[in-house]
């Protein structure tokens, strides 16, 4: 069973235009982060509790399979650089995480179909919890 997850109104909105540009329409991810979306509880930005991972936050995650942590920033496609730790959404770990809290696990099928088990275990940056509700 899936952890629920929440995601902004002002997130939403992004993310279903980014959806509907024909690079990343018809993609594997592009279905899962449709999915995603549609089961989300949606808040508006000011309402989102501080330990939820929206766009732009930066999560500390534990690859649960290889015991690995990591902290990564979850950016739209034009600021992705995972040399960086910037992870788009469009990336099956980005998919997987957008609306998880601190916590929460889930088990995700990357393109291959490798698993991932991913847990939240901090969060370092959350916009909304910084008062940057309009990035």
């Amino acid at each position: 069973m899936k952890p629920a997850i929440r995601v902004s109104s002002l997130d939403l909105e992004r993310l279903e235009s980014l959806l509907d540009e024909p690079a990343h329409a018809r993609s594997a991810t592009a279905e899962a982060l449709r999915g995603e979306l549609a089961r989300a509880t949606i808040l508006e930005p000011a309402g989102m509790p501080a330990d939820v991972v929206t766009m732009n936050s930066t999560a500390r995650v534990r690859d649960r399979l290889t015991g690995d942590d990591r902290d990564v920033t979850l950016v739209y496609p034009r600021d992705a650089d995972a040399a960086a730790g910037r992870i788009s959404i469009m990336a099956p770990l980005g998919s997987a995480m957008l609306g998880l809290r601190v916590g929460d696990t889930i088990h995700w099928n990357v393109p291959g179909g490798r698993p991932l088990h991913v847990e939240v275990t901090g969060l370092a940056y959350q916009p909304e919890a910084s008062g940057h509700l309009h990035r």
